[in-house]
């Protein structure tokens, strides 16, 4: 199990071509890699990245979603046209950067109580996720307290309509949500393909890797129980850490307990 970092981990701290570098220093074995505006979803971008990044690998690329992303499920067909275009584009620099999965939110929870039709998204999804292999990524949900995979029963009643899709588990926002991550561990199953990584201290908030209470030594237990192959990628607030040896302290936290199975 590959221990890495997001690029969004240096939101406004680093330009996302300077990142890669950084990601090198503090240790990090793979990335993800959160495209934050339109101008880095164009091709000449993602040819600029894909030298930058070296020898570094990229497992997955992410989008600001509000962007376009809630637009792939608009019922207009000239709006849905345009979105569709601008994925295919964030595809396209994916699959410059090598990338295997897209960190896709999808549609926005913008108002109190909306409901989505399951089976509907599912199937939207299915057309997305046949998209996406069509430039080698597997397109993944990934639960967002405010997006369109809230709650553990969305995908348990949604998954069986989005064959070829997967999910990316982030437990900070299952915390946000309200559940608890291991709900959404139990409906993921083998359909989980990326994992987003933070820690929480006894007060609720958020705290660096391996400085909070988080039991990380039972999440990487139950990755391995249900045969889970892909990263642990940290995913932190720039104001969460005051400097960079602290992502450094949190990766090396991470190699130490997956390499060493040590309990925690």
């Amino acid at each position: 199990m590959k221990i890495g970092i997001s690029t969004a981990t240096f939101f406004l701290k680093e330009l996302t071509e300077d990142s890669f570098s950084v990601i090198q220093r503090c240790g990090g074995e793979t990335c993800e890699v959160f495209l934050t505006t339109y101008t880095e979803y164009e091709p000449s971008f993602g040819d600029m990245l894909a030298q930058r990044k070296g020898a570094l690998d990229v497992y997955s690329v992410h989008a600001l979603n509000t962007n376009f992303e809630p637009q792939l499920f608009n019922a207009a067909e000239r709006t849905r046209g345009d979105a569709e275009r601008i994925f295919r584009k964030v595809l396209s620099v994916g699959n410059k950067l090598g990338a295997r999965v897209y960190t896709f939110h999808g549609l926005s929870r913008l108002k109190k109580g909306t409901v989505f039709d399951r089976k509907a998204v599912g199937l939207r999804m299915r057309e997305l996720g046949r998209i996406a292999s069509e430039y080698g990524v597997t397109l993944c949900l990934e639960n967002v307290h405010w997006a369109t995979f809230n709650a553990p029963e969305f995908y348990r009643d949604m998954k069986e309509y989005s064959s070829g899709c997967g999910c990316v588990l982030d437990i900070k926002q299952a915390r946000q949500s309200g559940y608890d991550w291991r709900e959404y561990l139990d409906v993921m199953g083998d359909t989980l393909k990326n994992v987003h990584v933070s820690d929480v201290d006894t007060c609720g908030n958020i705290a660096m890797v391996g400085k909070g209470v988080f039991p990380f030594g039972e999440l990487v237990e139950r990755l391995e129980d249900i045969g889970y192959g892909g990263p642990l990628i940290i995913e932190q607030y720039a104001k969460n850490y005051s400097d960079y040896g602290e992502i450094a302290q949190s990766v090396e936290y991470l190699k130490n307990l997956v390499g060493g199975k040590k309990k925690c």
